[in-house]
């Protein structure tokens, strides 16, 4: 893991203190709390949002496999289901990134990706979003500057059961000055449409390495033995994880069920953390 603390792209914070320290317990937290904020507001300066700019400012979807455009005041009306990703994803042998079909437990569906960085965010999104919709390439915003037209086109749509979210993936080293302005116009219609934008930029230490560990264990597993059962029993005060398992007759088995209650989010350990057989496991009410 990068040194948090380098030179920043238009002024953004980058320390290590730019988010909360302490515990950041598995079964409780957000997903945007998994982030190292990112801030926009660089790009806020070229934006023309003289009065009025919600009406000029255009919002285009797919829906039906035709093209619908509309204002940005009124794409928040506009309907989410049967709506379509604005491009297709293509694979070829010499690109550079990774496009990709990831399912979600959370919609029960496959969602398209065109970057690795992508695919961990829908990772992030299914484990702790409290998911109930993802829309890959959800919109593409036509926008004004001072000096010119713009066109941008946000990642992802995610509604979740406490907000609706605008969502763009780009690591933060492949940030440049002119992307600042995107995505400070997707911030602006997220506001004025009630929902909430986030530049999924950098993902806090240890959080990637454990959710791919829980990752493994995500679906639906029998449990022959009833050792979840017991494992639920034994959590209740914190025990740590290689103790924890250790204690079932049937260890190996017994790690493999605690990964995935700690997906499915019955158990917790403490994120910040790298997940080794010294973490210490609780329970829900913990």
């Amino acid at each position: 893991m990068r040194d948090l603390q380098h030179d920043d792209v238009g002024g953004r914070s980058t320390a290590a203190s730019s988010y909360a320290t302490g515990p950041l317990w598995s079964h409780r937290c957000a997903w945007d709390e998994l982030l190292v904020p990112f801030s926009v507001e660089t790009g806020r300066a070229g934006l023309d949002v003289s009065a009025g700019w919600a009406d000029r400012w255009t919002a285009t979807w797919r829906y039906a496999q035709d093209e619908v455009t509309s204002s940005v005041r009124h794409l928040a009306d506009a309907p989410v289901v049967g709506r379509e990703p604005m491009r297709g994803f293509t694979w070829r042998r010499d690109q550079r990134h990774r496009p990709g079909l990831e399912t979600l437990l959370s919609t029960g569906r496959v969602h398209g990706f065109e970057s690795l960085e992508e695919d961990q965010l829908l990772v992030a999104l299914d484990f702790a979003g409290d998911v109930v919709e993802v829309l890959s390439q959800p919109v593409r915003i036509r926008f004004r500057t001072v000096s010119k037209w713009r066109k941008h086109t946000p990642d992802f749509f995610a509604v979740t059961r406490s907000a609706t979210w605008l969502v763009d993936v780009r690591p933060r080293d492949l940030v440049k000055p002119e992307d600042l302005e995107p995505f400070a116009a997707a911030a602006q219609v997220a506001a004025v449409c009630g929902w909430r934008y986030v530049v999924v930029a950098q993902w806090r230490p240890h959080v990637r390495s454990t959710l791919d560990a829980f990752y493994g264990r995500r679906r639906p597993m029998r449990d022959f033995l009833g050792v979840q059962e017991q494992l639920l029993a034994s959590v209740a005060d914190g025990v740590a994880f290689g103790e924890l398992a250790g204690r079932q007759r049937y260890w190996p088995v017994a790690r493999a069920h605690l990964l995935h209650l700690l997906w499915h989010r019955r158990v917790g350990i403490d994120l910040s953390q790298p997940l080794t057989d010294g973490s210490v496991v609780v329970g829900e009410v913990s």
